[in-house]
């Protein structure tokens, strides 16, 4: 990775046909690991609660989880994007807390960018959030602060009518000013539909190889947890093991 990586450069990549990497981060050395191996786009996802925190979902992160550890993402970020997900319940409420509450995570936390789930209803807070000089990042297809609404992971898209209904989000987000989209165990054919429909990028995760970049979970990444990860998630590596004889051996 050459120079800074920003909101343009990203659709730059999708223009000029380049995968664009995106993987969870919560701490400060691995920050560093992944700004050593290239990464585009260093984020501290919601999924903090389940990974770090040992919460049983999302819907218990806080704003103040989040800025914790974006705090400490920050200084291992020099060249990648950093974005952070708005928690559960932080933009939900009204749009000028949304406003309030992204710019919280920019001034206090560094972040460059913020991600939102939602469709056609989150537009104009996605738009207030833009105007305000804060890139934003869309997301739709499964939806994990909508669990409750969903009655669980489920993959989306299947239909023509599920397939419209998605186009049309992901271009009222486009419309709305978000410089990207992440699309979350989406079909990969309507996947493959919304990436052709709209100019932004689309970051896929479990939604097929043809979005215009993927996103991993760090954790699942490299194995950290025993047992088998999610069906979507790619694993290159099993650090718990090495982690556990260590720690045994050690003991």
């Amino acid at each position: 990775m050459a120079g800074k990586i920003t909101s343009v450069e990203l659709i730059r990549k999708k223009e000029r046909g380049e995968k664009i990497v995106v993987v969870t981060c919560y701490d400060y050395p691995s920050a560093i690991l992944m700004e050593e191996a290239g990464i585009d786009v260093i984020f501290v996802g919601d999924s903090v609660g389940s990974n770090v925190l040992g919460y049983e979902s999302t819907l218990s992160v806080t704003l103040d989880d989040i800025l914790h550890h974006c705090k400490a993402v920050r200084r291992g970020v020099k060249n990648a994007m950093f974005l952070a997900d708005m928690p559960y319940m932080s933009y939900q409420v009204s749009i000028e807390e949304a406003v309030r509450n992204a710019g919280r995570l920019v001034k206090e936390a560094g972040v460059e960018a913020v991600k939102l789930e939602g469709g056609e209803e989150i537009a104009p807070t996605i738009k207030r959030i833009v105007q305000a000089g804060i890139p934003v990042m869309g997301h739709i297809g499964l939806m994990p602060q909508h669990l409750l609404a969903h009655g669980g992971f489920k993959m989306t898209g299947k239909t023509d009518a599920d397939r419209l209904r998605l186009i049309a989000a992901a271009e009222a987000i486009q419309d709305a000013g978000a410089f990207s989209i992440t699309l979350e165990l989406v079909d990969h054919d309507t996947a493959e539909a919304v990436s052709r429909s709209i100019h932004i990028p689309t970051i896929g995760i479990g939604s097929g190889p043809r979005c215009d970049g993927q996103v991993q979970v760090y954790h699942d990444l490299v194995g950290y947890y025993g047992g088998d990860p999610f069906r979507h998630a790619s694993q290159y590596t099993k650090l718990a093991d090495s982690v556990s004889v260590a720690l045994k051996r050690y003991a």
